[in-house]
């Protein structure tokens, strides 16, 4: 079963320095019929104007992973940690007992375009944790190239819950193939361009929830440049 979220029905908040869209339930924004998938509480795909950003705010008991799609995003936080986050890298926080954390966009002239994705851990109160890795378009073309895992292989960063995320840039009419196990769940989240997905068309923000499928196919079907996929393999 295949279950398409189109972009247009997400949640949208415009703040002037802050355009987001909402894929599941977020803030002030509730939605019973989108509230999460598995594990997966919130995608959200940010446009953060220059010189404006997120001030320090707290988080607990939660997975947060930054993937940056165009800029620059600087991140500080309570542990101590501080980078700029940019396209290609992928930056994962657990929350753990409590962190503190602050995302702004130092530019004078260039917008930010992040997708924020919230996963809840397999257990509470769990330490909290940093870690920040480079996968560049080279490394996903054609092919979905692991970024995140519970366990850390092939060099991805290290998420506390039973799921992993693949990344991928794909050309028009290649095509890669994700098997699902038994029991499996897959969340597919198009991050530019179009895609079709078990043979149905997705465009840039929509998302599809699938289960009971032996497979997840994707197809780039953008004529005029690649398409970007994130792949969620869930418990």
């Amino acid at each position: 079963m295949l279950t398409i979220r189109p972009a247009s029905e997400r949640g949208h908040f415009d703040h002037g320095w802050l355009n987001t869209w909402h894929t599941f339930s977020f803030a002030d924004y509730f939605d019973p019929a989108h509230h999460q998938f598995r594990a997966l509480r919130v995608i959200n795909e940010d446009f953060v104007q220059p010189g404006h950003g997120f001030g320090t705010h707290p988080h607990r008991d939660m997975e947060i992973v930054t993937y940056v799609l165009e800029g620059g995003l600087a991140h500080q936080d309570s542990m101590g940690n501080g980078s700029t986050i940019r396209p290609g890298d992928v930056q994962r926080m657990s929350a753990g007992t409590g962190v503190l954390h602050s995302e702004y966009n130092h530019s004078k002239d260039e917008l930010v375009h992040l997708l924020q994705i919230w996963m809840l851990p397999e257990k509470k109160n769990l330490e909290p944790g940093y870690e920040q890795k480079t996968f560049s378009d080279d490394d996903k073309r054609n092919r979905l190239r692991l970024v995140a895992s519970r366990d850390g292989r092939d060099g991805s960063v290290t998420i506390h819950q039973d799921a992993s995320i693949y990344g991928s840039v794909l050309d028009r009419a290649r095509t890669v193939r994700h098997p699902l196990a038994p029991g499996r769940h897959a969340w597919i989240q198009v991050a530019r361009g179009a895609v079709t997905v078990n043979g149905n068309t997705l465009q840039q923000g929509d998302g599809a929830a699938l289960s009971d499928e032996p497979a997840v196919e994707v197809t780039g079907a953008d004529p005029s440049r690649p398409a970007e996929i994130l792949l969620f393999d869930l418990a």
